[in-house]
């Protein structure tokens, strides 16, 4: 497991935004696909999006794509999630996870994934 730390949820209204910031150390964060995944209680933990170590491709689910985009700064280890129009079903816990292996390519399955932050809640009302 290495250090992943999840910040900026938080309570907000239906079509409000929201960005998500994922803080890595240089040496558990450059070379490696990362991505975003959520989860509510009951569930299992569904994919949001990920983008390639390089940053140059990205992917998303069908339920956020248009609204949410991913985004990475590697001069800063950290990556982004800017979300926008929040619906109430996109309350959950967010996390964010580091690829299995470095350079490996954009998993959409939690498997794909060897270390997970400890998440951060979001909370849409309506």
């Amino acid at each position: 497991q290495v250090p992943l730390v999840e910040s900026g949820g938080g309570l907000v209204q239906a079509g409000d935004s929201l960005r998500l910031s994922c803080a890595a150390s240089a040496r558990t964060f450059s070379g490696y696909t990362m991505g975003w995944f959520r989860q509510v209680p009951g569930k299992e933990r569904e994919f949001v999006a990920a983008i390639a170590w390089n940053g140059d491709s990205t992917n998303y689910s069908d339920s956020v794509k248009g609204r949410f985009t991913i985004s990475r700064d590697n001069a800063k280890n950290t990556m982004y999630l800017q979300m926008t129009s929040l619906k109430p079903e996109d309350t959950a816990v967010y996390y964010c996870a580091r690829g299995e292996f470095l350079s490996s390519k954009i998993s959409r399955l939690t498997s794909g994934y060897g270390s997970w932050g400890q998440g951060t809640q979001v909370t849409v009302s309506s």
